[in-house]
């Protein structure tokens, strides 16, 4: 019996109350926004029909769950406008609702299938126009461009806005580029599925209507980092960094800074004055000038910081994405510390041979 009740039960996780604050809030402002323009496109008559109540769920998806396939800009406006379409096509053919109603859906099911729109809310919108048909004004072909396109494109518009202003990103994440201009993976993807790996196992998984590839790449790459925070256990910024490091004040000159890097054959040096963190220089920053007025604190370019608690696998993420080639780890403004690549290079291959325990790994 407890089992059955689970079944039933809720099964997603509670959500934040910030973040459920923030898709209701936005909802309500978009939904609004598309009103208002609607109702003055059509001369600020009240009797002049805006809001579908399909758009309460278009809303929902755009707002609440942004990064859903089924709630990107094409789907919504594609979607809808089929809808629409497909309702009053089959009203042409009966006005029977018996008959009418379920085969305008079906008709919109299908469209939006050939045409990879696939809208939810779009249902909606084509068992509603066949429902009103049988009202006292029944829709004519320009409700197929107001109020459904036009409301569609002004939600999707609306939607930008909020969730790219309150951090979320919509429309369709995409993947990103190399930092290189190269047509290489990023180095946290190297390792994992290709995108149309990731695809064909969505589709063989019937899963791509419930999420996009480049988000399954993120969940993939998330929990390979958490994976290797396992391995790496409970190590730091403080048991790996250096703590003999070669600094200099903001002042250094050109060839001064030349003369560094060559010395010490380093690819990053941290610019402090007085102990106090300035910025990371990096040896690429030199590359092709001759200003002899250059100095280190104009070359120092700002970097992730992390400070001495930071976990390891943290440190590991910051550098496998191309932005840096070291971590200047902080105790309040004061450069404690340094992790570079070839620190964490060093300590995998140490947990490697070791094994997380100390035992031998098997060859």
């Amino acid at each position: 019996m407890s089992r059955l009740l689970r079944m039933f039960g809720p099964v997603m996780p509670t959500p934040h109350v910030a973040e459920v604050t923030r898709a209701a809030l936005g909802a309500a402002l978009g939904l609004i926004a598309c009103d208002l323009a609607l109702w003055a496109a059509g001369g600020g008559d009240p009797s002049h029909l805006t809001l579908i109540a399909p758009f309460g769920a278009s809303a929902f998806l755009i707002f609440v769950v942004p990064n859903s396939p089924l709630a990107q800009p094409f789907s919504v406006v594609t979607g809808n406008v089929l809808a629409a379409i497909a309702a009053l096509l089959t009203l042409h053919v009966t006005q029977t609702p018996l008959v009418a109603a379920p085969l305008a859906v079906a008709i919109a099911i299908a469209a939006m299938g050939a045409t990879r729109s696939f809208h939810p809310p779009a249902g909606a919108v084509a068992l509603a126009t066949v429902l009103a048909a049988g009202g006292q004004h029944p829709p004519t072909w320009a409700f197929v461009a107001t109020p459904v396109a036009a409301g569609s494109a002004l939600l999707v518009a609306a939607g930008i806005l909020w969730n790219r202003a309150t951090g979320r990103v919509y429309p369709f994440r995409q993947p990103a580029p190399s930092h290189h201009g190269t047509r290489d993976p990023l180095p946290d993807r190297r390792l994992g599925l290709t995108p149309p790996e990731l695809a064909h196992l969505l589709d063989r998984l019937r899963m791509a209507q419930n999420i996009g590839v480049e988000d399954l790449a993120r969940v993939i790459t998330a929990a390979g980092t958490e994976a290797a925070a396992h391995h790496l256990g409970d190590l730091t910024a403080a048991d790996i960094m250096s703590r003999d490091l070669v600094t200099v004040p903001p002042d250094t000159p050109l060839h001064s800074l030349a003369q560094e890097f060559r010395t010490h054959r380093f690819k990053t040096l941290p610019v402090t004055e007085n102990g106090h963190y300035a910025g990371l220089l990096d040896q690429s920053a030199l590359l092709g000038l001759t200003d002899p007025a250059a100095t280190a604190a104009g070359l120092a370019a700002p970097v992730e910081t992390a400070t001495p608690e930071t976990t390891a696998a943290t440190l590991m993420d910051l550098l496998s994405d191309g932005h840096q080639q070291a971590v200047p780890i902080l105790d309040g403004d004061r450069l404690a510390g340094l992790v570079t690549r070839s620190d964490l290079i060093a300590l995998l291959a140490a947990r490697l041979r070791s094994g997380q325990d100390g035992k031998a790994m098997p060859q």
